[in-house]
């Protein structure tokens, strides 16, 4: 691999023109096909083979036109202190708001009156109105949503106070400046690293155009794949971090070959057949993890992990092509001035090396205090409650919220979280499921049932006594599930919840097992070591769990939250476990990957494993570090996010890259390095001979290169990032 990748690079800085050309020319097609797409629908949200969604499914089938999965709205009005909301003056509000609600927009299903559907508070202070509309929440007119703040701000101004809930007022999420001070740090970062302003600002804009060609792609099959924002905003997260981390990998690979003075054309190829090399297996590493949560079999999930996978694969072939045309354009300007005057210090007493001494100096009392340490903070995880966000968990400031606190101050906490029951049957049987429910304690009001045209088919909302989120409500949904006959179904927010979290928590152990197994398989043909593959995934857990301990502490507790932004604790997102698990592998073994690819190209070359790795640490350290850097800054952006979503996803991934980066890869791998010595790099002869040799850390193109005609001594020596 590493010759076919160093002829490429030769071929992209010799044919520079024509490649950053062809790059230019797919960004302009990717933004041409984003802005004439069709606009997106809202993405629909389906958990294949749970009950939930049957029983959403034979909604459909039963109830043609019900508009089950179009958007809704809840106007909650509340009347002043010593009033009801059965008095003449509010009663008349109220009943001009439902006529304005069903006049105010064409895209309106269905209107109730609070006075003849019973949503009126027993003690008379609340009553709500439900809108259902035809459309999405994604698909709701400008016009559609003034109509319906207009109405509540009508209502308001007459002194109810009035609040709005319900999917309706969804937006795409904003991200605000969060962004753009990540890539800010990521360029500060990067001209500290390199002492240059071109070598820092050639990964930022290579990053930005792979960025741009996988979010217009994305855009542009939107509509085609039901893809929604929350995909676009992930892919664009993952695809910046890697995307500048890579071309970081590549373009610092290119200066240190031209400081060993080679020729820009040959220093481009040698860091694409190098840290080019080490780039195509990081990179397949992050791929798989994101691909592997399609065994989930949640298709937002699915598409979710296949869009971010490919920015990444967008991010390599842009590491590997752009990179050495551009630097082809640069020259020898990516330098230093110091280093192009001849003044280049040497590195052979760096901070990273002096690190690594200390490391093998005291490995017991380094890999105890790393392990702990990271032990100690992951034991908030053990506490981890899941459960899908709802207006519980919005903002107090937002109407959503007040809303929210409204209905269940005045109809009981359970009532935001009603379950809908669908009996596939006829009256006798509804009728039993009506009695049996009613008998159940967690249930506060059982409705009569609802049959569609055909009488075949008959809907029951339960309303639980406890909130949507309680393990209350969730022994209520498997207790009728338990005692019901096969055809009576559960379904509704709080039923889907439950279901996806349980389908969550089912899929972890095979995700783990797939996508640990094929990416120790992967390492195992780069390391040719049984013993490092092992360490890098035990590593890996280690501060994948730390991290979701700390994201438990902070939006499951409440630690820091202001610190973080966060109004509002809950339950923990319920994909989020496996999320993490699958993004923050793939980049813990970018690092593993960077960093230990140097240590056996010493220990290969006759090194001790001791002095094996503090030439990894004095060759990779500061580009690792460098990197991690970036990445945490591009992550850390999103915590400024308005989707709570968003938000603990950036919070999660930087916190796990810290860990990662810092704790794991710098010094506990050390550490468990030095214990083990030799053994580190054992491999069984047989399996030896079993795996192909992919030639990593350029041995063979090393040979090649020494053999060819103005081949010299120094061909013998590739340093690999």
């Amino acid at each position: 691999m590493a010759s076919f990748l160093y002829r490429l690079g030769r071929l992209a800085f010799r044919r520079r023109r024509l490649v950053a050309l062809m790059w230019v020319a797919l960004l302009a097609l990717a933004g041409f096909g984003a802005a004439s797409a069709p606009a997106a629908t809202s993405s629909s949200f389906s958990v294949p083979g749970t009950e939930a969604q049957k029983a959403f499914d034979l909604l459909e089938e039963r109830f043609p036109g019900g508009s089950a999965d179009g958007a809704t709205a809840r106007v909650v009005f509340k009347a002043p202190a010593g009033e009801k909301m059965t008095d003449p003056g509010p009663k008349a509000e109220v009943t001009g708001a439902v006529a304005a609600l069903k006049s105010g927009s064409g895209q309106v299903a269905s209107v109730t009156d609070p006075y003849t559907a019973q949503a009126v508070s027993k003690d008379g202070s609340t009553a709500y109105v439900s809108v259902t509309y035809k459309a999405g929440s994604m698909e709701l007119t400008d016009g559609t949503l003034h109509a319906l703040k207009e109405t509540g701000a009508r209502a308001r101004s007459t002194g109810l106070t009035v609040e709005i809930g319900g999917d309706a007022l969804q937006a795409a999420p904003e991200t605000g400046a969060g962004e753009i001070i990540g890539v800010v740090i990521a360029g500060v970062v990067l001209a500290v690293t390199f002492g240059s302003m071109i070598a820092a600002g050639l990964p930022l804009l290579t990053a930005l155009v792979g960025v741009g060609i996988g979010i217009s792609t994305i855009t542009a099959l939107a509509a085609v794949f039901d893809l929604g924002t929350t995909t676009s905003t992930l892919a664009m997260m993952i695809g910046l971090a890697v995307g500048i981390d890579y071309a970081l990998f590549i373009v610092s690979r290119y200066r240190a070959e031209l400081t060993g003075g080679r020729e820009k054309e040959e220093a481009a190829g040698r860091a694409a057949g190098t840290a080019g090399s080490a780039v195509v297996f990081a990179g397949l590493t992050v791929v798989i993890a994101l691909v592997g949560l399609a065994v989930a079999d949640i298709p937002l999930l699915t598409k979710m992990g296949f869009a971010a996978a490919g920015t990444v694969v967008i991010a390599v072939l842009i590491a590997l092509t752009l990179i050495p045309a551009l630097l082809g354009f640069a020259g020898d300007r990516v330098l230093g001035r110091k280093a192009r005057h001849g003044k280049a210090v040497s590195d052979k007493t760096n901070v990273g090396a002096r690190w690594a001494r200390l490391v093998l100096r005291h490995p017991v009392a380094v890999l105890l205090v790393g392990v702990v340490g990271l032990g100690a903070i992951a034991v908030p995880a053990a506490s981890l409650e899941v459960g899908l966000p709802d207006d519980g968990s919005q903002p107090v400031s937002t109407t959503q919220r007040k809303a929210y606190d409204l209905l269940s101050d005045g109809f009981g906490p359970g009532f935001n979280g009603p379950l809908l029951v669908v009996v596939d049957g006829d009256r006798a049987e509804a009728d039993r499921a009506v009695e049996l429910m009613r008998n159940l304690d967690g249930a506060a009001a059982v409705t009569a049932p609802t049959f569609n045209k055909a009488g075949d088919t008959a809907t029951i909302t339960v309303i639980p006594k406890d909130r949507p989120s309680s393990l209350a409500t969730e022994d209520l949904v498997h207790e009728i599930r338990d005692q019901s006959s096969d055809n009576v179904y559960v379904t509704g927010a709080t039923a889907l919840n439950t279901d996806f979290s349980q389908k969550m928590s089912d899929a972890l152990l095979p995700y783990l097992a797939l996508v640990v197994g094929l990416a120790f398989l992967l390492l195992m043909v780069v390391f040719r070591s049984v013993l490092v593959p092992l360490k890098a995934a035990l590593g890996f857990l280690l501060s994948v769990v730390a991290a979701l301990g700390a994201v438990v502490a902070v939006f499951q507790w409440g630690w820091l939250g202001s610190l973080f932004g966060v109004e509002q604790t809950g339950p923990v997102m319920s994909m989020m476990p496996i999320f993490m698990i699958g993004v923050v592998f793939g980049l813990a073994m970018d690092y593993e990957v960077f960093l230990v690819t140097r240590m056996r190209e010493a220990f290969v070359h006759g090194q001790r494993p001791e002095e094996a790795i503090v030439t990894g640490f004095r060759h990779s350290a500061r580009v690792v570090i460098a990197a991690a850097v970036i990445m945490i800054a591009v992550f850390a952006g999103f915590i400024g996010s308005s989707e709570q979503m968003i938000k603990m996803i950036g919070f999660g991934l930087a916190i796990a890259v810290f860990f990662d980066a810092f704790i794991v890869r710098m010094a506990i791998v050390p550490a468990v390095l030095a214990l083990l010595g030799r053994r580190a790099w054992w491999l069984p002869r047989w399996l030896d001979r079993t795996l192909p040799n992919v030639d990593v850390e350029g041995e063979q193109l090393n040979k090649e290169l020494s053999q060819s005609p103005g081949g010299s001594d120094e061909d013998r020596e590739l340093i690999p990032v």
